[in-house]
């Protein structure tokens, strides 16, 4: 069980990087509003999620992207493709999850199948996002795009501080 939240977990921090640039952020809040809104992560039983509060994440995440990437008037056209792939995305990734749940007495081969879904519908929303936020991305001015740039980086220094050997503990000199 605790495995399969842990993989719950692991897939909606996936999935929420293809549904919403929604990026870093817990059932409580984010852990840092710098962060896009496609790198959340779901609570950690998703069975407590549900479609409703998922939906308000996704929506705080859209409007808090959208306010740090400073989005003009005259970019609302092509920011509005943008914030619906990541409601689309999202919604894809509650009916998956919603399914999981459903399915009491998975086998490891259901457990399987049901981890290539979300993996899939990731890959898929990461492409759909990337299809519809280059255009917006092409149009911003170069310090809208250099703050981007540094938004969706902080997830990629994240996963290289988690992905840091721990050092080793220094024993005591002996005297």
């Amino acid at each position: 069980m605790k495995s399969r939240i842990a993989l719950q977990a692991a897939l909606w921090t996936a999935a929420a990087v293809a549904g919403a640039p929604a990026f870093a952020q817990t059932a409580t809040g984010p852990a840092n509003s710098a962060a896009p809104a496609a790198m959340t992560t779901a609570p950690a039983n998703t069975k407590t999620a549900t479609p409703h509060k998922a939906n308000d994440r996704v929506e705080k995440h859209i409007k808090s992207l959208h306010d740090q990437l400073k989005i003009t008037a005259a970019q609302e056209g092509q920011w509005e493709p943008v914030a619906q792939t990541m409601r689309d995305n999202a919604e894809q990734i509650d009916t998956l999850v919603e399914k999981r749940n459903a399915n009491t007495s998975m086998t490891a081969l259901d457990d399987l199948n049901s981890y290539a879904e979300f993996t899939q519908a990731n890959s898929d929303g990461v492409k759909k996002l990337t299809a519809v936020f280059t255009p917006l991305y092409n149009n911003l001015s170069d310090d809208q795009k250099k703050n981007a740039d540094k938004i969706f980086s902080q997830g990629e220094n994240r996963r290289v501080v988690h992905n840091k050997k721990p050092e080793k503990a220094k024993t005591p000199a002996k005297g």
